[in-house]
């Protein structure tokens, strides 16, 4: 009886052995429920009717949160899609072979690069993401994905359509964006580990016999689904900081030099203010100088809390964190160096 209990759980084991490669299992991580219960909450927060939500503050955080989700979503699902039409579609060693072979030179050509992707911070990590799994060097990667929102052509023009007769501030802005991009580029050649990745594993390029198309939905749905929740996650935060500070904070600052620099590259962390929008805000801080306002709009397309959540969420929280503050030291100094002598 014990041999024939074998033979049935040996031909059952069997039975579920797929044909053809290995797939890999991506295992729920430990803030997968995290992520349900701020979604529900959310839901439950914009939909329901108590009256306590009918309070203005409430009205004002529920209409930020939704403001920067829905700004930010179609940058999203732009992204998503292109991460998914290179996976399934561009041929794996299309990068590798254009990009310069030396990771120090990928790093600049890389960044420059980003000027073609007509889109916003959220549409950058999950592109980033596809070019590491296609082999590109991770340094030329993230200097892309620190690019793209802050150089491409739709962002520089809302700049010089916010700051109209004022040239100075769009080169500007182009200039410490790619510095800060390169710059950290070469940074994390220098002293980045690969185990601070933690990427979420899953099939990546074509496999031969398989639907195109097929991989693309698969793909698609996976990392829209993935970056999605922390894009969420992002735009709670933000809104509980617009709702929270009070406007008179913002005059403290405005009259010093220094501290308005600082204090508005961190608004631009919690504002999250998404890149083809944040002209049009530094623009309204007139009491701020041009200099401070170059940073806002320097470091908001690198580093703020959306953008912190989606590095989370797609390359580990180690990386995030690391690699965000490094960031914003590095565009707060190339603001400050490229603003004092151009504008």
């Amino acid at each position: 009886m014990r041999k024939t209990d074998d033979l049935v759980d040996v031909v059952a084991g069997a039975a579920v052995v797929p044909v053809g490669p290995p797939v890999r299992r991506v295992r729920p991580r430990p803030h997968g429920t995290a992520l349900v219960a701020a979604a529900a909450t959310a839901a439950v927060v914009l939909t329901a009717g108590t009256p306590w939500l009918h309070h203005p503050a409430v009205q004002a955080w529920r209409t930020v949160c939704l403001a920067v989700t829905v700004q930010a979503l179609p940058f999203l699902l732009l992204g998503t899609a292109l991460s998914g039409a290179i996976n399934a579609f561009v041929p794996a060693d299309l990068f590798t072979r254009v990009l310069p072979k030396r990771p120090a030179l990928a790093v600049p050509v890389a960044g420059a690069a980003g000027a073609v992707l007509p889109g916003c911070e959220c549409a950058s990590v999950p592109v980033a993401h596809s070019l590491i799994r296609r082999g590109v060097t991770p340094a030329a990667a993230f200097a892309f994905l620190l690019s793209a929102p802050a150089v491409n052509p739709v962002v520089l023009t809302a700049t010089a359509v916010a700051f109209p007769g004022n040239p100075a501030m769009v080169a500007a802005r182009l200039l410490a964006s790619l510095v800060t991009a390169a710059v950290m580029g070469w940074l994390w050649l220098w002293r980045g580990r690969e185990e601070w990745l933690r990427p979420a594993a899953r099939h990546t390029g074509h496999r031969p016999g398989h639907s195109r198309w097929r991989e693309f939905r698969h793909g698609f749905q996976h990392d829209f689904l993935h970056a999605g929740g922390f894009l969420v996650l992002g735009a709670m935060a933000a809104a509980t900081f617009n709702v929270a500070v009070p406007r008179s904070v913002l005059d403290t600052f405005s009259g010093s030099p220094w501290l308005s620099v600082l204090f508005l590259a961190g608004l631009a962390v919690l504002l999250a203010v998404c890149s083809e929008a944040d002209a049009f805000v530094a623009a309204s801080l007139t009491g701020f100088s041009p200099t401070a306002r170059l940073a806002f709009m320097v470091v908001g397309p690198m580093v703020d809390l959306k953008l912190i959540a989606l590095q989370a969420g797609t390359f580990g929280r180690a990386f995030a964190w690391r690699f965000s503050s490094a960031t914003t030291l590095v565009a707060v100094a190339a603001s400050a160096a490229i603003g004092g002598a151009l504008l």
